[in-house]
């Protein structure tokens, strides 16, 4: 197999290095765009960056040995969920991300503990054996119908998953999925689109996937089919303007980093801290402080991934 993800940036020309250095300004000296938080309506945690499958293009590098973010415990999410209700802030959902959140042992507590608190919960995970140890336990959730799986199912076809994924990936995942289908979870899926391939071809094709394994996932829904666009930090993207909002007919308010924040516990830190988003956990420019307080302020888009992903992509990792 080869070490080059099939999702690349197609034909990329390399990044700029005058782009994404001033927080205040673009390399054009143009004002840089930034977002206010209107309301915390997602939290998100890291629970680790363990995972069982080293993916070729993991924008967070997730690994069988990457542990750059050590595994949350269940009193650290306690203390957020606390200043969620001490501060009554308006969140909603909390979601979970890694690495491979059923590898963190405090899991399925953790999950218990936010459903008991009346929180809708999102899981992203691989549907493969990690979560599958957890089959009897997940079944006896309390307000499990308030439990959202989003299942990492890279394309609608063997090859390309697994060109990703690795070897085997393939039939565990679909596997996982027809388990939680079975068993009456909620499902929705995380694919990508291959460079050249349109959204109505990719839609289509996993329209077919889905039908042909009798999964209830609404192709057409972007909630229950998430189709990212490709992270390339090191690949040339136009930086975000104040004036961008108004040319490319996009509300700042719809911008992940105005409703959400992501809880990391870095490797070596003492506590966990509170990052601007599920993109950055590494970049300590977007580290926002200790506290879901601290970390209300708005955020400059001072990275390709902002203007990549969330901006021009029009993605977001929240539903």
């Amino acid at each position: 197999m080869t070490d080059i993800s099939p999702f690349s940036v197609a034909n990329a020309q390399p990044l700029d290095s005058r782009k994404f250095v001033d927080p205040k300004h673009t390399a054009n000296g143009e004002k840089r765009a930034s977002v206010t938080m209107n309301g915390l309506d997602t939290l998100w945690i890291n629970t680790g960056t363990l995972c069982n499958l080293a993916c070729k293009n993991c924008y967070i590098e997730s690994s069988p040995t990457n542990d750059a973010l050590v595994y949350i415990t269940l009193a650290e999410v306690e203390a957020f969920l606390d200043e969620i209700a001490a501060n009554d802030l308006p969140t909603r959902e909390i979601a979970f991300t890694g690495g491979e959140p059923f590898m963190n042992k405090d899991m399925m507590a953790i999950l218990q503990e936010c459903l008991s608190r009346g929180f809708s919960v999102l899981i992203l995970t691989n549907a493969m054996r990690p979560m599958r140890r957890f089959e009897s336990e997940l079944l006896a959730l309390d307000g499990r119908e308030r439990l959202t799986f989003r299942v990492s199912l890279d394309h609608f076809t063997q090859s390309t998953h697994e060109a990703e994924r690795g070897p085997d990936s393939w039939d565990k995942a679909l596997d996982g999925i027809d388990w939680l289908s079975t068993n009456g979870f909620k499902i929705a899926v995380a694919g990508r689109q291959l460079s050249g391939e349109s959204e109505v071809q990719a839609r289509a094709g996993y329209r077919a996937l889905f039908t042909a394994n009798g999964w209830a996932i609404a192709v057409d829904d972007p909630a229950q089919l998430m189709l990212f666009p490709e992270m390339d930090a090191q690949a040339d993207i136009a930086e975000i303007t104040d004036a961008c909002w108004s040319i490319l007919d996009v509300d700042p308010a719809n911008i992940m980093c105005a409703s959400s924040r992501m809880v990391v516990k870095r490797k070596g830190e003492a506590a966990p801290r509170v990052a601007a988003c599920t993109l950055l956990p590494y970049d300590k420019a977007f580290d926002m402080g200790a506290t879901l307080e601290e970390a209300s302020r708005a955020v400059a888009l001072n990275h390709p991934h902002c203007a990549r992903f969330c901006v021009l992509g029009g993605a977001s990792c929240s539903a």
